[in-house]
């Protein structure tokens, strides 16, 4: 089980190394906690004479944006191949000291009791062996909705194993591990160099790199070179999300990208299977046999 802001994150987060384990006939689980209500028009191709959002002003373009970024986010799940979205039911909070931060339905806002008895009930109903996460340390992209997602996650791990915690959200459940996704600063910069390569440019610069690194913590490494496709198809699906021109999500292909950095990276946080250590190669390693 993964859980996610908002849609789109679950293409940017780990959508490889999700296909990858499904196609090796493990299921998978997507939690989205937001509709993505206040997310903006990425892509002005969809402006364009006969496109989606042809002549839409600021405030049409988010009523049609909170239609179509559901239907995006099936989508993209089917790309990837996840059994079942799950959508906890808050609505997008916007960015930081933004107006969006004092909706009353808002993720932000939410009593964190509430949300954590939400995520507690679908765990226990899906009874997953690993769950995937935001980091601890965000620092470098403090997201209201992301820092809450970390919150209600952790505290969701712990309390869906307590049968005395929400005894009304069913049988109590352990998960084994739970993992933090991980934007590495050396993917960064390998990617950012095969940019300058192949374009001449990239959209890599000073402000990314001076992002608090993260790459000491890395235990996990997976290996997502024959799955890189999983990423391409869900951002496409995301049309109003992805500029498809941008050299940020197109700028190398899938076979350019496996070359250059073949894994994706996660921090193991917390393991009811043994020691954390580093070293791993993947999300199963000291399980038994992943759940099918």
């Amino acid at each position: 089980m993964t859980v996610h802001a908002h849609p789109d994150d679950e293409a940017s987060k780990g959508a490889p190394t999700l296909a990858r384990y499904v196609a090796e006939g493990s299921s998978a689980v997507l939690v989205c906690c937001t509709g993505g209500e206040e997310g903006d028009l990425q892509n002005p191709a969809l402006r364009e004479p006969g496109q989606l959002f042809e002549g839409l002003d600021e405030a049409e373009t988010k009523l049609r944006l909170a239609e179509v970024r559901p239907l995006e986010l099936q989508a993209s799940a089917k790309v990837i191949g996840f059994s079942e979205v799950l959508m906890l039911g808050y609505r997008d909070s916007g960015m930081a000291d933004s107006p969006s931060n004092h909706h009353p339905d808002c993720f932000h806002m939410a009593d964190l009791d509430e949300a954590v008895g939400r995520l507690v009930k679908e765990i226990r109903r899906v009874r997953p062996d690993v769950l995937i996460t935001y980091s601890d340390d965000q620092a470098g992209y403090p997201h209201p909705d992301h820092l809450k997602v970390h919150d209600v996650s952790v505290l969701a791990f712990e309390k869906a194993a307590d049968a005395e915690a929400y005894p009304d959200c069913g049988a109590a459940h352990s998960i084994s591990k739970l993992y933090y996704s991980a934007w590495s600063v050396e993917r960064m910069k390998r990617v950012h160099e095969a940019l300058l390569e192949k374009h001449g440019e990239s959209p890599f610069d000073e402000n990314w790199f001076s992002r608090p690194s993260q790459d000491d913590r890395i235990t996990t490494r997976v290996d997502v070179s024959d799955y890189m496709w999983a990423r391409t198809g869900a951002l496409r699906a995301h049309a109003t999300q992805v500029d498809p021109s941008a050299l940020f999500w197109s700028g190398l292909d899938d076979d350019e990208l496996a070359r250059v950095y073949p894994t994706e990276d996660w921090i193991l946080a917390q393991s009811r299977c043994g020691p954390i250590s580093t070293g791993e190669t993947s999300l199963f390693d000291g399980l038994a046999e992943p759940a099918q």
